[in-house]
């Protein structure tokens, strides 16, 4: 074993490799060991820890399906420090050695392919192959301005989507949404322009919560994100949102925020007005 070195070549620091040159395999194999609840051995919920989330992120994270991956990805997008190296250490540190041995040789592999792609010589093209956003690249929306909030939705609730922005945009409360079908340029990285937006641009997230959002991956992952950077709400930064009836139960992770109701005909003279006071708080 190389430690944190690549073994064909001791000179290449694994701390220094981001971990987007890990692929889908590496990541799933992962998953494979790390998934299952274990009382013997550690499992993703230490790995969690060693990555600094707090205990409430890990709590809501126990309701992902993939709960590896999900930590890996908003590891990968909110920490600097989220390198190859670094995740070896993490797995040393958590006495997991049987995973670093099985999959270090195809970590090597994913490392060298990296390595040699950043290598290539530039091409007047830009490469639209890497989920990785340069931090002088903001040319993700149509303008850069800030936005109020990031409208978390999946595509059956675009018509309410739509009711929103008359509602809060083009009347006197004068704000600004971000809606990521009308405002997101085409060719971008879902998943690291979302967490980007939702931590760096959008002050506030409304979570339009239905039957279809509760099995959308996308949403999972922006809710989950969101509550990350806040955990407690302390900041007030979630605003779920129901506006039709629903046959499944409420989120489980979004039971501890207020609500804003639409379903209620005695509530709906103040709905708008209650949700652009909640958006306009500094």
């Amino acid at each position: 074993m190389c430690a944190t070195k690549l073994c064909e070549d001791p000179e290449v620091d694994l701390r220094q490799i981001p971990l987007v040159a890990l692929n889908v395999s590496v990541r799933r194999r992962l998953s494979l060991y790390l998934n299952p609840r274990c009382t013997v051995a550690a499992d993703w919920t230490t790995v969690a820890e060693s990555m600094d989330f707090e205990y409430l992120e890990i709590k809501n994270f126990e309701t992902s399906k993939n709960p590896t991956l999900m930590i890996l990805e908003l590891w990968e997008a909110r920490s600097t420090n989220a390198t190859v190296g670094k995740l070896l250490d993490i797995l040393e540190a958590s006495e997991r050695r049987d995973i670093v041995e099985e999959l270090r040789p195809l970590i090597d592999v994913d490392v060298k392919k990296y390595l040699e792609r950043q290598s290539e010589p530039p091409v007047q093209v830009q490469e639209v192959d890497s989920c990785v956003t340069r931090a002088e690249d903001r040319h993700i929306t149509m303008g850069d301005e800030m936005f109020d909030a990031f409208i978390c939705y999946c595509q059956s609730d675009f018509q309410f989507v739509h009711e929103m922005i008359e509602q809060l945009e083009k009347t006197d409360y004068n704000l600004k949404l971000c809606v990521f079908d009308r405002d997101v340029l085409p060719g971008s990285c879902v998943w690291t322009i979302t967490a980007e937006l939702i931590e760096k641009r959008c002050k506030r997230m409304v979570v339009v919560i239905s039957d279809e959002y509760l099995r959308s991956d996308a949403c999972d992952f922006q809710t989950k994100f969101a509550l990350s950077l806040c955990p407690g709400a302390r900041s007030k930064r979630l605003i779920p949102v129901v506006y039709k009836t629903m046959s499944e139960p409420f989120p489980s992770i979004l039971r501890f925020l207020t609500v804003c109701d639409y379903t209620r005909p005695c509530t709906q003279g103040w709905f708008w007005s209650r949700l652009a006071k909640a958006l306009s708080l500094s």
